[in-house]
């Protein structure tokens, strides 16, 4: 298996003397990060077995979220946190896109595109909600940014994990929606949506290099019934803990060009798609997101800051959230040379810079 950290060790110093002083520094250090990984220069722990006496060195991982090394655990913790506070009510994924005219500003102002993205996405789904012939309640819902597609281009939306039902504003009722069949109506969140987003970049100086053609067309957002809400908030699991591009899906490295492999749309079946070593190091790096942007955000009656309206509405749905299980004991560590138990018997320092 070739795996990424080996694809940038090979074509990351020719990209540097390309693209030089343009290369975002939250790229940077994200190819610092993965270069590193597991690696003697993050240091480690060193153990022996106590069957053949072998010593065994164990590296650090560097912990960044654009390595594909990292977050396998944490996304494993993170669902079980989640499903704490999944409700007894029917669950949608709704999901905000932008078009294509409006990608290429995104990318230029990432930070506050996609800080404008959640937000105003969250300001669209409580604003359509409010309305009392729609629900006339306060939503409470996680949302996940995304930003690539399946060949890792630039598609950058908003998932949205949103239980099927409102706070009322007085805080005495919980609101359900009109029909079983029907949440919040697509045509009228996308509207909003659009409308929202444009009243807050037009404040920006550079908004009139975004074609007019935007905000004139239709916008999409997406309602889909996703039955409890676990398979959704396991489907979001890969965007929160893991990058655009895991290991096992590149293929080869051979004569300047990349090989990975990505399942198209619809027939769900792996395909191929070889492209040049540089174009490929382009677009993995355009996934890494600015330097304390928080990809996971929470609003409404889900948010930290609202703890004593959720305990309200468990009381009014007269639920009881599950207990939380008691984290799994790690393996005892084994000797991968004769399955002997290894003791710790030291730590590695970091290497030096």
């Amino acid at each position: 298996m070739l795996s990424l950290a080996e694809v940038l060790d090979r074509h990351w110093p020719a990209y540097v003397r390309q693209f030089g002083a343009q290369i975002l520094s939250s790229h940077r250090r994200a190819v610092q990060a993965i270069l590193a990984c597991r690696t003697a220069a993050l240091g480690g722990e060193v153990y022996q077995c106590a069957a053949c006496s072998r010593d065994h060195y164990v590296y650090h991982s560097c912990n960044h979220r654009a390595c594909p090394q990292c977050g396998q655990a944490d996304a494993s913790q993170w669902i079980g946190r989640q499903k704490l506070k999944l409700l007894p009510v029917p669950y949608y994924l709704i999901t905000f896109t932008v078009p294509e005219g409006l990608r290429a500003w995104l990318r230029a102002h990432q930070k506050l595109g996609y800080a404008s993205l959640l937000k105003e996405s969250a300001g669209t789904l409580q604003d359509v909600a409010a309305r009392p012939k729609y629900l006339g309640g306060e939503l409470g819902f996680l949302s996940v940014l995304h930003t690539w597609g399946r060949q890792l281009q630039y598609h950058p939306h908003v998932h949205c994990v949103v239980p099927a039902g409102g706070l009322r504003a007085d805080g005495l009722a919980w609101c359900r929606p009109k029909s079983a069949d029907f949440f919040l109506p697509q045509a009228v969140l996308a509207a909003r949506f659009r409308n929202r987003l444009k009243a807050v970049l037009q404040a920006q100086p550079d908004f009139r290099q975004i074609p007019a053609r935007v905000w004139q067309r239709k916008w999409v957002v997406d309602v889909q019934a996703v039955g409890s809400g676990e398979a959704a908030l396991k489907y979001l699991s890969g965007y929160v803990y893991r990058t655009a591009l895991g290991n096992n899906r590149i293929v080869r490295d051979e004569h300047g060009m990349i090989t990975f492999r990505y399942k198209e749309s619809g027939k769900q079946t792996w395909q191929s798609l070889s492209v040049r070593a540089q174009e490929f190091l382009r677009r993995f790096l355009q996934h890494v997101l600015p330097k304390g942007l928080q990809r996971v955000r929470y609003y409404g009656w889900l948010s930290a800051a609202a703890h004593k309206k959720f305990k309200r509405i468990l009381a009014l749905l007269d639920w009881q959230a599950p207990a939380m299980a008691p984290p799994a004991l790690r393996p005892q560590p084994v000797c991968p040379c004769c399955q002997g138990p290894l003791r710790w018997i030291a730590t590695l320092s970091r290497g030096p810079p």
